[in-house]
């Protein structure tokens, strides 16, 4: 077994730590205008002009049974769906507020449809819940607000009670925990109580665990969904740390303890969470298959996004990117599905332009080729302790030695520890070789 000491948590984390691989997925009314998901904070959106997306959201084409089929081709266990975004728009038939799917031309409740069509891929449902609401009347408004720039922001902010909507939220995950059935992550975004407002905009400082009452509402959470993995982006520690947008370099660690932490790394295949039409920095297919290598290699999950159209669908760009991961997952998995960092004497010996993960067991370790070399893979460390190799992907054998490199220009040079790989001259048509070894 992983001899990875793991800080514990108060949810469920066992199933999390086996799947690895999950989709995010970003809809909304900001789907319409199709510019970024904060559209509303980075235009300043009066309340009027955005109700027109109000008035004009109908996903005609809204299809979670074609996103649930396409996220198990491509390897992913789990999903994410947002039920409600910063806007305050809410993808369910809420009972406390009219803002909401089922008063627009879709007419209907959207989370319900997506519960039930990932569940009948066999895939764990997971909801994502703003805790900022720039819709909200009892929302104050802060740094982030659309309205912070109004020359009478103050006078709008004036008198509105922050607890109130802390039971808003507490009324509506109590509907979402309650009205779908099992539902196994329940991810918070986000808290942001050390930004400090310019001098004389005291009253616009950031919000946090106090303003969103975290305790009271995970402690809710926990009550009606025991076991739900829940993250710490409602600033009370929980079961998931997550970085956003950028690749981690070693395994999280607790900032206090010092302890591993079980992390999610949350990323886009372009540079936008909800669908953004003109955002070209798209990810390269090697990069997709590195990011999701780089993750498990060192100990994490990775949760991979997709923003459906206005219209409902996913459009070619993000087909086109969930098939890259379906090409390498359906022959590769195994070195990411029930794996983790690899052992602590094991690290030193990977190879340059390589990455390691291992088992959970500790019986087959995983050597993934960033680089495909020349003839030999040559690991310092590793001899005594392979008893077979393999390409991962079509389970041919390959062939080894051990303190020498067999061949004819090398001589008689002999190096202890030395394990060498024989590899065939043309690498394999896969983005990222993986190869199998059997640990004695």
């Amino acid at each position: 077994m992983s001899s990875y000491q793991i800080r514990p948590t108060p949810g469920d984390i066992r199933w999390f730590r086996h799947d690895r691989f999950g989709m995010f997925i970003h809809m909304g009314l900001y789907s319409l205008p199709a510019r970024h998901e904060w559209i509303k904070n980075r235009e300043k959106t009066p309340e009027a002009k955005y109700d027109l997306y109000l008035k004009y959201f109908n996903p005609d084409l809204y299809d979670p049974q074609d996103w649930a089929r396409r996220a198990k081709a491509a390897g992913m266990k789990y999903a994410v769906f947002t039920t409600k975004h910063h806007e305050g728009f809410c993808m369910f038939d809420s009972q406390y507020t009219d803002y909401k799917c089922t008063n627009t031309p879709a007419g209907r409740d959207l989370v319900r449809e997506y519960v039930d069509a990932f569940r009948a891929q066999g895939l764990r449902v997971g909801f994502y819940y703003s805790v900022i609401d720039w819709h909200h009347p009892q929302f104050p408004i802060d740094m982030l607000h659309p309205r912070r720039d109004d020359p009478d922001a103050f006078q709008q902010s004036k008198g509105r009670d922050v607890r109130v909507y802390a039971q808003y939220m507490r009324d509506q995950v109590t509907e979402l925990l309650t009205h779908y059935g099992k539902i196994d992550i329940l991810w918070f975004d986000f808290s942001y109580p050390e930004r400090v407002p310019e001098p004389g905009k005291e009253w616009m400082k950031g919000k946090g665990k106090e303003d969103w009452e975290s305790e009271k509402l995970i402690q809710l959470a926990r009550k009606l969904q025991p076991g739900i993995i829940i993250d710490n982006r409602a600033d009370v520690e929980q079961d998931l740390w997550t970085p956003e947008q950028y690749q981690p370099i070693q395994w999280l660690r607790h900032p206090n303890t010092g302890e591993l932490v079980n992390w999610e790394a949350c990323q886009t295949f372009s540079g936008s969470w909800g669908y953004y039409r003109d955002e070209m920095t798209w990810k390269s297919p090697e990069m997709l298959i590195r990011m999701l290598v780089n993750t498990v290699a060192l100990g994490g999950n990775l949760l991979m996004n997709v923003g459906p159209t206005a219209r409902g669908y996913l459009d070619k760009r993000a087909c086109d990117a969930l098939g890259v991961y379906e090409n390498w997952m359906k022959y590769n998995s195994r070195s990411i599905y029930g794996c983790t960092m690899a052992e602590p004497e094991l690290l030193p010996t990977c190879p340059p332009d390589c990455r390691y993960t291992q088992s959970e067991d500790g019986k087959r370790l995983y050597i993934h080729l960033f680089a495909y070399p020349f003839a030999h893979l040559q690991i310092q460390g590793l001899a005594g302790k392979v008893e077979y190799a393999q390409f991962l992907h079509d389970g041919s054998e390959i062939l080894f030695t051990e303190g020498k490199v067999d061949h004819f220009s090398v001589g008689a040079s002999q190096a202890s520890g030395l394990f060498v790989l024989e590899l065939p001259p043309v690498k394999p048509d896969t983005l990222v070789p993986v190869i199998e070894l059997f640990l004695k």
